[in-house]
């Protein structure tokens, strides 16, 4: 699949068969995400994977979007470290990247995936923190809930010509 195919055929897929995700392709998502561009090259990002059935359970809890993980067998939580900033602030769009990443990788890969957004719902990034005991300077920026995908979505072509501007409004 080359780029192109990549991002125009990807879609977010809420349904998985029960086929664990193996570690070499976790080892593989997760190094496409950190692949991405950052602001200075900083890569302020953290990452949880959560294989754990009882935690997957727990998410919908404080991430009521996210009740697909009752079904996954992995989800990757996507933070934002603070102290890791070259530039302050930019770390919603360096894990934002890196998501964009992870998400195509798992497509490349066969797997379904769907980015749950944390940040910047107060509910959403005090629960995810508090479930994963994480840091105060690391905020859950997204989870993108990953597994073999029960069914296939079709592509679609989402080009609005309407939508485009060139050199002003």
């Amino acid at each position: 699949m080359n780029t192109l195919e990549a991002i125009r055929t990807r879609r977010s897929i809420r349904q998985y068969t029960d086929e664990t995700v193996s570690s070499e392709m976790i080892n593989e998502l997760l190094r496409a995400a950190m692949s991405a561009p950052s602001a200075g090259n900083g890569q302020p990002w953290q990452f949880v994977v959560v294989d754990d059935r009882s935690t997957l359970d727990q998410i919908p809890s404080v991430s009521p979007y996210a009740a697909m993980c009752k079904q996954a067998r992995l989800a990757i939580l996507v933070c934002g470290d603070t102290t890791k900033e070259k530039y302050p602030g930019f770390w919603v769009q360096d894990g934002s990247a890196a998501i964009m990443c992870l998400l195509l990788a798992a497509h490349e890969k066969g797997l379904g995936a769907v980015w749950t957004g944390a940040h910047p719902m107060p509910d959403r990034v005090a629960g995810l923190q508090k479930l994963f005991g994480l840091p105060e300077n690391v905020i859950p920026l997204g989870l993108v809930v990953i597994g073999h995908p029960a069914k296939t979505v079709a592509a679609q072509d989402r080009y609005q010509e309407q939508r485009v501007h060139y050199n002003k409004w």
